[in-house]
């Protein structure tokens, strides 16, 4: 063999002397890249023993090799308490070093999944799902469990979920919130499907989790969860699907917290629509409004209360059962809330109304000082909404196409929370013409249940359009945006007109959602028309 590789590097370097002595110079590439991941030589003790005793594990490659995330990649199970200590991290070895901190269970097969987290040193070429498997028994099981995982929401899953088995005998609701598992398994970072592999005979309840405390515990706070409410019995070939939701929860409120000398901001848990809000200086009601927070990404609330010297408030917090008091000190700080009015919007969609933002929450508005008027100068008949919650005021106006609209708002027009009047305002704002939009018309079939929400969505995931429908109707989508969107139908079960979750302890999963198959592409002065077969 040595002869041959010395026959091979001769020649070689035979045809660089000659290619040197009649080419251009040029740079050495370095022969051909290494695209071979290291290999096992041996390992102590060996894969698959049986009657394990120790409390070490030593692996030996080929080559130099790196361990990489260890702690997202590396999938024990059953899982420890403590985990173990590995050798190397980050730096290059060619062997691994196991060494287990916990007390092992008695006839129970382990099993040690690196996922992608071993490579060789040099290029980087991964050692995929390598396991180091042993029993503490005198034989392995090998009793397999398959899966997939789906979003109840988004159209594809988290990465890295954590997919838990637990006996089913001793299984109550309590479980899932207080005991690991015995036995694990995880999705990674490329996988929509999950395998379990080494189980015993028996029955075990399921769960998924999005763990975002990595301890194999359900928070409801910060985890999605799936779960069935079936008990699976092994050996089966079932294949399961587990879909995972977040939890609305129940309606909870933090401490407020001043911000400005007006306007404390109070988190929250829950839904905050139906929250009752009252607020006290001694023994005095003060006025108080509660709006949304700006940010819609955060829970939280802005509680806007009158300029009052620095005092102690007590604030009173109901919605539905839950009713809690803070009493919190006002300070005199630099900023103030004050009444201010904008818009972001240039350009008007059709399907879209006029609205203004405001700072702080609004008591009046006289439509006799607000016009509206087109490029030649006509007035437009209008009417407005105020939405306190979310300090909107919403213009409704017959639209024309390739229009100029210009909206007067004389002086004193709106009075604001604080009995602030406005200054003279003049917002403009321009409509498209019809061709520079597209049609939309979607006809569902094979619905089982009614009714059902056709959502439309851009590749970011706003929603832009939908409609609810209690029969197999067309569905028409005037004056779209050309851009390439998402389809999908929510069947709204309880016919509330949203897309609910799901609960745990309730055993009610989130109400379902199909997505299509396709992205449709919505081309300007186009019309187009799209079968939404479920089922497909």
């Amino acid at each position: 063999m040595k002869n041959i590789y010395f026959i091979i590097l001769t020649i070689v370097l035979g045809l660089t002397i000659f290619t040197s002595s009649c080419a251009k110079r040029g740079t050495i590439t370095g022969g051909l890249k290494d695209t071979i991941a290291p290999k096992i030589i041996s390992s102590s003790p060996k894969n698959f023993n049986t009657n394990f005793q120790g409390n070490e594990i030593k692996i030996t490659f080929n080559e130099l090799i790196k361990v990489k995330n260890i702690n997202k990649q590396l999938i024990i199970s059953p899982p420890f308490k403590k985990q173990p200590i590995i050798i190397p991290q980050g730096s290059a070895s060619k062997f691994i070093s196991i060494k287990i901190l916990d007390t092992l269970k008695p006839n129970t097969t382990y099993s040690f999944n690196f996922g992608q987290s071993i490579t060789d040193n040099n290029e980087g070429n991964p050692y995929s799902q390598f396991k180091y498997v042993f029993s503490t028994g005198t034989y392995i099981d090998s009793l397999a469990l398959l899966g997939k995982i789906k979003d109840a929401y988004e159209e594809k899953p988290d990465n890295f979920i954590s997919v838990q088995l637990y006996d089913a005998t001793t299984f109550k609701d309590s479980t899932v919130f207080n005991e690991t598992p015995l036995y694990v398994t995880n999705t990674l970072d490329s996988l929509k499907v999950f395998a379990f592999e080494n189980l015993k005979a028996g029955e075990y309840k399921i769960i998924a989790l999005k763990d975002k405390n990595n301890n194999y515990k359900y928070d409801p706070k910060t985890d999605k969860i799936a779960f069935l409410e079936q008990t699976i019995t092994l050996p089966n070939d079932t294949v399961y699907e587990l879909e995972l939701f977040k939890e609305k929860g129940n309606f909870k409120a933090d401490k407020p917290i001043q911000q400005t000398n007006n306007k404390f901001y109070m988190g929250f848990q829950g839904d905050p629509k139906q929250t009752k809000v009252t607020a006290k200086i001694g023994e005095e009601t003060i006025p108080l409004k509660m709006t949304r927070f700006p940010d819609k990404g955060k829970d939280s609330v802005q509680l806007f209360f009158p300029i009052v010297k620095p005092d102690s408030l007590v604030v009173s917090v109901e919605n539905g059962d839950y009713s809690k008091s803070f009493k919190t000190k006002i300070k005199e700080l630099k900023e103030t809330d004050s009444l201010e009015i904008q818009s972001s919007q240039r350009n008007l969609n059709f399907r879209d109304n006029f609205t203004l933002k405001t700072k702080t929450p609004i008591n009046s508005i006289e439509k006799s000082k607000i016009k509206l008027i087109n490029k030649d100068s006509v007035a437009v008949d209008f009417d407005f909404i105020y939405k306190e919650f979310e300090q909107e005021i919403v213009f409704d106006f017959k639209k024309e196409e390739s229009q100029k609209y210009t909206m007067e708002i004389l002086p004193e027009a709106i009075e604001d929370f604080y009995n602030t009047k406005n200054d003279s305002l003049l917002f403009s704002f321009t409509t498209k013409a019809l061709s520079d939009y597209g049609n939309l018309k979607i006809m569902v079939k094979n619905a089982n249940r009614y009714p059902y929400i056709v959502e439309i969505l851009t590749d970011k995931g706003n929603v832009i359009a939908s409609e609810s429908r209690k029969n197999d109707q067309p569905i028409f989508f005037d004056s779209i945006e050309p851009r390439i969107y998402t389809l999908r139908i929510i069947y709204d079960d309880n016919q509330n007109g949203i897309w609910d979750t799901g609960n745990f302890l309730e055993k009610k999963q989130a109400e379902q959602i199909i997505y299509y198959s396709k992205k449709i592409d919505v081309r300007a002065n186009w019309d187009v028309e799209q079968e939404f077969q479920i089922g497909e």
